[in-house]
């Protein structure tokens, strides 16, 4: 698995919280950090309020002495996945598929109903469920709804877009949750597994391979585990570890199809899979003496799924209100209870750089002629210097693989970098921050946010490759001094006047193209912002030579664009604010996951 670069953003619970009025700056920094995070990497954590790690913590102790004290399990209670069913089972079972053991608790599950079924099965219903889910339950509940009304937000949605999908709360008597929390123990020793007469020995649970890679139909997921194994794919296709090193608050949070066909395509659902390779292995009281020996136990999780109700509708409604475009395939509402029955085939719903289905076209050569791309980008790389900012991001990630890594691997140290905006404004300010001891021991230079270099601005590239190399900048001959005014010469270039040979990769028809093997909704007519047509073949080929969308932005790419483009030069700064902010939602509904994958391609090659 390749190391992930994008690591899901950390939000706390509290910054989502709503109130009425205007939007604090913490909450609108925490629905941005949100809405990204999900957007590149599919999973976000979310830190809960102080206190409720302990409620957290002692039901995640519950289940695991509830399965590791739970004898085998017979084949009357083997359970086989039945989409008649998606929105019933609750109580113990064991899913053979997935390799687990479950326990569901679903509120409203009557204990007639459920001593019926126990009867029909000859199934004893002595035991006590794990301690505390009713009020996991209830927190996690309230939990996922706070978090569904802020994706609402950064999408500008209506307040409680989508609460039409969920359940009454509280429920009404007679009713069932069809949210559901499920409590389940994966590859525990001699639990039977899919096409299995006999159970496995403990040497044999250690090589379970990775479960297949599956994506969850509800709206949105919380999950809470004793140990890493939950991988989930990022924007570009990588398989990232998403439950390791949680803190005790902080749980992973996915999106799932319900919500994928409820904003029309705008959030993808996360593809995930568990790697249930390793055990937990607790050494007994005898010692570590020659007569000791190794229990293996089975990695429990906590999940909660926030699902819609079997009655309601799914629709796109809200977001065309607020004004997305919707596709084609999410124009059509459908019934949930029919949603939740389908099939719904990954390569059909997402197309990853893993699993390529579309390609870019490269632009032909000057000449015309036909050569290989290997022959051609080596008389490219010869022929022309690279762009001042691209080598600034090159050094940068030669530096922190050759001398930072080396600094930290020396020292002991596990980097986890901060957010731009939020280590700019509090941590380098602070006594006291959470990165302030590792930049005093990596020999962080003042100043720089401790931040992956690939995402700092250009002068604090600089100053990072600086503090490092010292004698750096000098080297250049004063080219990367001159880097900001001849960035804006190329991107005044550029807006005067279009190519001699067109760029195939940047036409409208291709980036459309895109949208629609992606299922993202396409445009139509020419965009406009404020009343000024937007020439995205410009706008898309400028944040592509500037390395992507967050260095487009730290390079005041789109107020140049704005200036060469739009006519706001008596215009107050009110107009100019909004049609800077406008201009930055269409690129992030057109554009930026094809100049992303752009990008990501080019660096490939």
């Amino acid at each position: 698995m390749a190391a992930a670069a994008s690591s899901p953003a950390r939000v706390r619970l509290m910054d989502l919280v709503a109130a009425d009025g205007l939007p604090s700056d913490a909450y609108k920094h925490a629905v941005a950090m949100l809405a990204q995070s999900l957007r590149n990497s599919n999973a976000a954590i979310i830190q809960l309020s102080p206190g409720d790690e302990v409620l957290l913590r002692c039901v995640l102790d519950s289940v695991r002495m509830f399965f590791h004290q739970k004898p085998i399990v017979g084949p009357e209670l083997i359970h086989t996945e039945d989409t008649q069913d998606w929105n019933q089972t609750s109580g113990y079972f064991a899913d053979s598929q997935h390799a687990r053991e479950v326990y569901d608790y679903r509120p409203g599950r009557t204990s007639s109903a459920a001593s019926e079924e126990a009867a029909e099965a000859n199934i004893t219903t002595a035991e006590l469920p794990p301690a505390g889910l009713p009020e996991l339950f209830a927190l996690l509940g309230n939990v996922t709804r706070v978090i569904l009304d802020a994706i609402g937000c950064s999408l500008e949605l209506r307040s409680f877009a989508f609460t039409d999908l969920l359940d009454n709360m509280p429920l009404k008597i007679g009713e069932m949750s069809t949210s559901v929390l499920s409590t389940c123990c994966h590859n525990r020793p001699g639990a039977k597994h899919q096409g299995e007469d006999v159970a496995l020995t403990c040497e044999q649970q250690g090589n379970v391979p990775l479960l297949d890679e599956d994506m969850d139909k509800g709206l949105l997921t919380l999950l809470k585990s004793d140990k890493s194994g939950l991988q989930i794919r990022d924007l570009q296709g990588r398989w990232i570890v998403v439950d390791a090193d949680l803190g005790p608050q902080d749980m992973v949070l996915y999106s799932g199809l319900s919500l994928y066909q409820a904003t029309g395509g705008y959030l993808s659902p996360a593809v995930h899979r568990t790697d249930n390779s390793n055990n937990n292995n607790v050494t007994t009281a005898a010692g570590q003496g020659q007569g000791s020996s190794v229990i293996p136990y089975g990695r429990c999780s906590i999940e909660f799924k926030l699902m819609p109700r079997a009655s309601a509708i799914l629709h796109c409604s809200a977001m065309t209100a607020a004004g997305h475009p919707v596709g084609s395939p999410f124009q059509q509402p459908v019934a949930v209870h029919d949603f939740m029955q389908r099939s719904h085939p990954m390569d059909q719903l997402l197309n990853r750089p893993g699993v390529p289905t579309f390609t870019f076209p490269t632009p032909p050569p000057p000449d015309g002629s036909i050569k290989s791309g290997m022959k051609r980008r080596k008389q490219v790389s010869q022929g022309k210097p690279l762009a001042p900012s691209k080598r600034l991001r090159l050094e940068a990630q030669r530096v922190l693989k050759e001398r930072v890594q080396e600094i930290a691997d020396s020292k002991g140290l596990k980097v986890r970098y901060c957010n731009l905006k939020e280590c700019e404004e509090h941590h380098l300010h602070a006594t006291e921050s959470p990165c302030g001891v590792l930049r005093a021991e990596m020999g962080w230079p003042q100043g720089v946010p401790f931040v992956h270099p690939h995402d700092l601005p250009n002068k604090a590239k600089q100053a990072f490759l600086e503090a490092y190399e010292p004698g750096w900048t000098t080297a250049q001959d004063g080219e990367l001094g001159s880097l900001e005014s001849s960035q804006a010469q190329q991107a005044l270039h550029a807006l005067a006047g279009a190519p001699s040979v067109e760029d195939q990769r940047f036409t409208v028809k291709t980036v459309y193209d895109y949208l629609r093997a992606k299922g993202k909704p396409v445009p139509t007519g020419k965009p406009q912002v404020v009343g000024h047509k937007v020439d995205l073949c410009s706008l898309a080929k400028l944040a592509f030579e500037a390395g992507g969308r967050a260095q487009f932005d730290a390079d005041s790419g789109f107020q140049q664009f704005i200036g060469a483009n739009f006519q706001l030069d008596t215009a107050s700064e009110k107009d100019k604010e909004r049609a800077l902010e406008r201009l930055k939602k269409l690129y992030d509904q057109v554009l930026y996951d094809y100049v992303e994958d752009l990008v990501a391609s080019d660096q490939l090659n």
